[in-house]
Formats: structure tokens, sequence, C-alpha cells
């Protein structure tokens, strides 16, 4: 019957209605973040996990100047890059390879 994008584009609303007993209803479409598994050196795969990376970077700038928000920047763009990414998997070789280039 009817679709509306929400709010920024996080979810789509559609009114419907049910072919038997003609009532309208409303259904609500999110869409889903998937993220690649990241490929450990021993060959286990993990899920992706925001937290687990800005931990060890935090980790390793402790000893610099370098801010949480600027930690949190690099995070969030690592993360759009993986999104681009149609690969359902990557190395944690690459992943720290895309960690180095940000902190350079």
């Amino acid at each position: 019957m009817d679709s509306r994008v929400g709010r920024e584009g996080e979810f789509i609303r559609r009114r419907r209605e049910c072919l038997k007993c003609h009532r309208r209803y409303t259904t609500y479409e999110y869409i889903e973040d998937v993220l690649p598994h990241v490929v450990k050196r021993d060959g286990r795969r993990e899920p992706f996990d925001r937290q687990k990376l800005r931990g060890s970077i935090l980790k390793a700038c402790e000893k610099r100047s370098v801010g949480v928000q600027a930690v949190d920047d690099v995070v969030a763009d690592i993360e759009a890059r993986l999104h681009e990414r149609a690969e359902k998997e990557i190395s944690s070789l690459e992943l720290g390879e895309l960690v180095m280039e940000h902190l350079q």
C-alpha cells in the first residue's frame, strides 16, 4: 500500500493490508549490519568486534598523546571500510594494515 523511509534511512515503514480480513497493519524493515569475520593466523574465524579493535588501538596508543575521540574516529572509519567491502572475511593481517594506515 504505502512505503516510507524512516529517519536517516534506518528503516522502511510499510502500511500493508491483510488479504483475508482486509485489516491494515504496519511493518518496519531494518537493514541488517553484517561485518566480515576476522580470520586469525591459526585459521580460527571470529566475528568482527568493534570494542576489541577499539581496546587494542587504545592499548597501542597508551603512551602517546592520542585522544579517545581520535581512536573512535579510526575505528568508525575502519568499520565503514569493512561495510564497503563485499567480502565476508578479512585476515587479521589485513585488519592490522588498515589500523597502521591510520596510526602513521
